[in-house]
């Protein structure tokens, strides 16, 4: 697996191409810990001088659930060392599964003083994106040893399947006249 963390990479850039979107918003998130105003509206109000900030004992975790089995191409999470330093994560472990109880390691990612988006490819053994109902992002160390972790923000991206149009399907029956007739009105 190719886990990308710099300043380079850019999850928007990726949603305009049209060939990702943000499926996030169809989630519910959850934490396992968390100081009053440093929580879940933080980690996803699309702001990288906000953050999420655990309150509690390792590994601190991030729920995210979906109502629909839903495809997970990747993932994107924004960190900052230079701001963080001992809150900054240095292993995150990706769970997936269909619930609580049956989530399954698919991803450990080491992070060497991260700054700015980490980009995790999510793949099954074909090279495919999965489909899950939860992803769990387990924090399981700290720079510095720290205690409690900070994460800015956090992307789920799920590809766009682009549907064929008649006159796509049917070759070179692309002219006006052709697409004239293509549909009813």
């Amino acid at each position: 697996m190719s886990i990308k963390s710099s300043k380079e990479v850019d999850p928007i850039k990726n949603e305009r191409s049209g060939t990702v979107r943000e499926v996030g918003v169809h989630a519910i998130w959850s934490l396992s810990s968390c100081k009053p105003g440093f929580g879940v509206d933080q980690l996803r109000d699309d702001r990288a001088d906000t953050y999420w900030q655990s309150d509690g004992q390792l590994p601190h975790l991030v729920n995210i659930q979906f109502q629909r089995k839903t495809t997970i191409s990747d993932i994107y999470i924004y960190t900052d060392y230079k701001l963080d330093e001992s809150y900054t994560p240095s292993r995150i472990s990706i769970r997936v599964g269909t619930h609580f109880n049956d989530i399954q390691e698919i991803e450990v990612v080491p992070l060497v003083e991260p700054s700015g988006w980490v980009h995790v490819p999510i793949r099954d053994i074909r090279d495919k994106p999965i489909r899950v109902f939860m992803i769990q992002i387990a924090v399981t160390s700290n720079h510095q040893n720290g205690r409690d972790t900070h994460m800015r923000q956090i992307k789920i991206h799920s590809p766009i399947e682009h549907s064929h149009t008649s006159c796509e399907r049917n070759g070179p029956f692309s002219t006006i006249e052709f697409q004239q007739f293509a549909t009813i009105r």
